[in-house]
């Protein structure tokens, strides 16, 4: 005999989780099927800025009190060019919002808790092979538990599952659009157990390429470096990677960077990718499966966030209500946020990475834009606005 659930969720990252979250607290069964053992999800390495609208879901649906005790608030950027520092204050142009520092990887452990602790149903080592019958009123999943195949019957399908997951593939070529973009650059980034060296984030502009000072814990900071798409860790010892991001945060005046034991790096490729619709009948995707963002803007784990929070508030009005308008809407609401927040990612990335094909003219062109940027209350105001998170509804 099949399984059967009124939604069936495919991966256990961020999205998938809150999801199941918010649905169980509106009195709405669920089944989270992940294909990698519960380790593996609780510790890789993602995203740590937590917009203010994904600070208050998590807040109101109970999932935030490690986030309060732990999370580092922040009120503020600090950009770099031409060595010289410029601080954006976000309370002072966004009437009082903020971000939170608060690692996915700690996000995911809180979800995983809860949902086990209310009797959430979370299968790890389940693999979603297949969604069938989409478009018919009981669509199945079909997936590989402890060595034996089984089908998941449900109202409803998200897809939660990245980039790499089925839930896309699920939908019919002939109504997928996709569009994306590749960068000419990506990020090194590694994990260093020594204290950050600055009280909030530095987005630093050189000449030699993108810097970005980032921190897991007062105890852990995290750095990121600009470096050639087909550059390898193995070019990249411990000692040259601290010498490169002194160059690239150096100031005139008397900052410091702190240096400690590299505990982790990696390479990670610098790409935005859109498919639309969000929506087959009753298969969805939320997340990564619909969409990345280059990391520079910090939207990708709030984008998640925010498509769940909304698919979470339409499937409770069709379930207390039998209204669903919410639920025809949802791909066109997520669509409009999420285009936003491609824009702000994609200026981000082309306003603070060196391009290594511009010209003199682009040079120019950039710092002049850093210059407004900082120089002008209504430019750092829209920045502001973006970066803490910026509704569109």
């Amino acid at each position: 005999m099949p399984r059967t659930t009124t939604v069936g969720i495919i991966g256990a990252g961020p999205a998938g989780l809150l999801l199941s979250h918010l649905l169980h607290r509106q009195g709405i069964d669920s089944v989270v099927l992940e294909r990698r053992d519960r380790a593996y999800v609780e510790r890789r390495q993602r995203a740590g800025i937590l917009e203010q609208d994904t600070v208050d879901v998590l807040r109101a649906s109970g999932a935030g009190a490690r986030m309060d005790r732990q999370g580092l608030e922040h009120h503020g950027i600090e950009l770099r060019f031409d060595r010289r520092s410029h601080r954006i204050d976000f309370p002072s142009l966004t009437g009082g919002r903020s971000v939170m520092v608060y690692a996915q990887t700690e996000v995911v452990k809180d979800l995983v808790e809860l949902r086990l602790k209310d009797g959430g149903t979370v299968l790890f080592e389940a693999e979603a092979l297949s969604v069938d019958g989409a478009d018919t009123d009981r669509p199945t999943v079909r997936y590989r538990h402890e060595g034996a195949e089984e089908t998941l019957e449900c109202a409803y399908v998200v897809a939660c599952d990245g980039f790499h997951g089925i839930g896309r593939r699920s939908l019919p070529e002939d109504l997928l659009t996709v569009v994306e973009r590749t960068y000419p650059f990506s990020w090194l980034g590694i994990l260093a157990d020594v204290p950050p060296s600055c009280d909030e984030l530095i987005y630093a502009h050189h000449e030699r390429g993108f810097a970005l000072h980032s921190m897991r814990s007062p105890q852990v900071s995290r750095l990121y470096l600009q470096v050639d798409p087909d550059d390898t860790t193995d070019n990249w010892p411990d000692e040259r990677i601290w010498d490169e991001l002194d160059t690239r945060f150096a100031v005139d005046g008397d900052w410091t960077l702190r240096r400690g034991p590299i505990t982790e790096k990696g390479i990670t490729p610098m790409r935005s990718f859109v498919a639309e619709p969000l929506r087959h009948g009753r298969l969805f995707l939320a997340g990564d499966a619909a969409h990345i963002v280059p990391p520079t803007g910090a939207k990708g784990l709030n984008l998640a966030v925010a498509d769940v929070t909304l698919l979470a508030q339409a499937l409770t009005r069709h379930h207390t209500q039998g209204d669903e308008t919410a639920i025809d809407a949802y791909s066109e609401t997520a669509l409009r946020r999420i285009w936003r927040a491609e824009h702000f990612s994609y200026t981000m990335t082309t306003l603070l990475h060196a391009d290594p094909a511009e010209s003199g003219f682009d040079r120019a062109l950039r710092l002049s834009h850093l210059r407004y940027l900082v120089g002008s209350e209504a430019a750092s105001a829209s920045l502001a606005e973006n970066y803490v998170g910026f509704s569109t509804d």
